[in-house]
């Protein structure tokens, strides 16, 4: 079963999804606690990331307005060596747009983006981020899980988001948390040889 239909399935409450990057746009609604929006990276740019040498896949912490993450994010890739081609003019085209929108829709005229290379297990424990809201794209490894605990406990539907498809959360600082208890954390990866490319974007409200 693909996470789109468990959400239609309703296996995972607070969880909308939708099949174009307006899904986003859901977080506002009432009852949503994370958006997601179900898409497929074009072949080529998955598998060009996948055999990339993870020390030039781009990494950084900055906090921007959205109008600079184009020239931001090509600079990131100059330093990192990642390779001028097509499949790097996506990515950085995809990181752009993702970022833009995610301001747009949370009114916001900073945002603080983070590249990260994880090679580690990360933030394992399922939780709800102290922000007001967070966009999370998975470029490369295993992506976000998501599912409905309580007080970090194992949720019985848990679902791994799938690679390349953006995931919008309401943060603890979001005025109203829906009663869903929608909940993530990062896959288990230490030890597998696995590395990921993470996008993370929050708006500086």
């Amino acid at each position: 079963m693909s996470l789109l239909q468990a959400a239609q399935n309703h296996t995972l409450p607070g969880l909308e999804v939708g099949e174009d990057i307006t899904a986003l746009e859901r977080l506002s609604d009432p009852h949503c606690a994370g958006a997601l929006w179900q898409r497929e990276v074009p072949a080529n740019v998955m598998n060009w990331l996948a055999a990339l040498d993870p020390k030039h896949l781009p990494s950084a912490r900055v906090t921007l307005r959205p109008n600079a993450v184009a020239e931001t994010v090509a600079q990131l890739c100059e330093m990192a060596g990642t390779p001028d081609c097509p499949e790097r003019t996506w990515l950085e085209a995809d990181i752009n747009q993702l970022s833009e929108t995610f301001a747009t829709n949370m009114v916001a005229d900073y945002i603080r983006l983070r590249l990260d290379v994880v090679t580690t297990n990360a933030c394992r424990r399922w939780h709800i981020d102290s922000i007001f809201a967070r966009l999370i794209c998975t470029y490369r490894g295993t992506g976000t899980q998501v599912g409905n605990a309580v007080d970090g406990a194992e949720p019985t539907n848990a679902r791994t988001t799938p690679t390349g498809a953006p995931l919008a959360l309401r943060g603890s600082l979001w005025p109203e948390i829906p009663p869903a208890n929608l909940r993530h954390r990062s896959p288990v990866i230490e030890g597998s040889g696995e590395t990921r490319l993470l996008l993370v974007v929050d708006p500086v409200v």
